[in-house]
């Protein structure tokens, strides 16, 4: 029987308790389950730009949907906090915790191709402009052989951005979709997408708010509840649903044991609008 295979997407957000992510993945991992962890880093990107003089912006679409504006220099932080400072901290931990992992970018084997996008369009002062210097790139072919011969062997790979674009340059992308699209194309059994948040909330500025479920739009934008990283989350959550996930939930990374307490039923589980039930479909579980 197949081990059950969970992505975890641990978020950036400082608040977020990388420690007992790793701690939570370690627990999982020593009863018989596969993990791959995702991880953003958006502490440390902020934090490694402040202290090198980057400028930190930010694209916001005319769907409402806000993301990190990549400029060459902002590429060059997001490389070194990501691949220099997250990502081993996280190897570490889980080493620490006897679990032995890999930390990949998608880079690492041709992992994670995108297509650079030539303009962005975002809406500045009012007025929808295209931006045309930003290094991020739309997610498209996704290899897996190395994640999944890392997986064979009992290794937890930890992978983050950035990918490869059709240039064989170096591009960002968002670490959300990166979980969703190797959520896909793994056949996990779920993704659990951790964040600074309780869940979905009904008043983001209230944490009592939680909704034990969301659906989100089948297109467009996730919805009006829902603003900078958490519409992308469920954009993310929207993306691994259409592609066949059976289970996506939005939880807490703050708690101890976050993914136990998402898998037990804590969070937000995301569904597509008018799409059938979970219930209704077959897993992947034990194939």
């Amino acid at each position: 029987m197949t081990r059950p295979l969970t992505v975890v997407k641990c978020g950036g957000n400082p608040a977020v308790d990388s420690a007992g992510i790793c701690a939570d993945v370690a627990r999982l991992v020593h009863r018989g389950e596969s993990v791959v962890l995702v991880h953003g880093g958006s502490g440390e990107i902020a934090r490694l730009a402040g202290r090198l003089g980057v400028p930190q912006r930010t694209l916001v679409a005319p769907d409402g949907v806000s993301a990190r504006y990549t400029d060459p220099a902002m590429l060059e932080v997001v490389v070194l906090a990501l691949a220099g400072a997250v990502k081993p901290a996280i190897v570490a931990a889980l080493s620490g915790l006897g679990v032995p992992a890999v930390g990949l970018t998608g880079l690492d084997g041709g992992m994670l191709r995108a297509r650079r996008k030539p303009a962005v369009r975002a809406v500045v002062d009012g007025r929808t402009v295209l931006v045309r210097d930003n290094h991020s790139g739309q997610l498209g072919a996704v290899r897996t052989e190395l994640l999944e011969g890392l997986l064979r062997s009992g290794v937890v790979p930890v992978v983050s951005p950035p990918a490869i674009d059709e240039n064989d340059h170096p591009v960002n992308v968002n670490a959300d979709r990166v979980a969703a699209a190797l959520t896909v194309a793994l056949g996990a059994d779920r993704l659990v997408l951790l964040t600074g948040a309780p869940g979905v909330l009904a008043d983001p500025g209230d944490d009592t708010s939680v909704q034990s479920s969301y659906q989100v739009p089948p297109t467009g934008a996730p919805g009006s509840v829902a603003g900078g990283g958490m519409a992308l989350k469920l954009v993310a959550a929207r993306e691994a649903l259409a592609g066949g996930v059976p289970s996506v939930r939005i939880a807490d990374g703050r708690v101890p044991d976050p993914i136990s307490r998402a898998l037990a039923g804590s969070g937000t589980t995301v569904t597509i609008a008018g799409a059938p039930s979970a219930a209704g479909r077959s897993t992947r579980e034990g194939n």
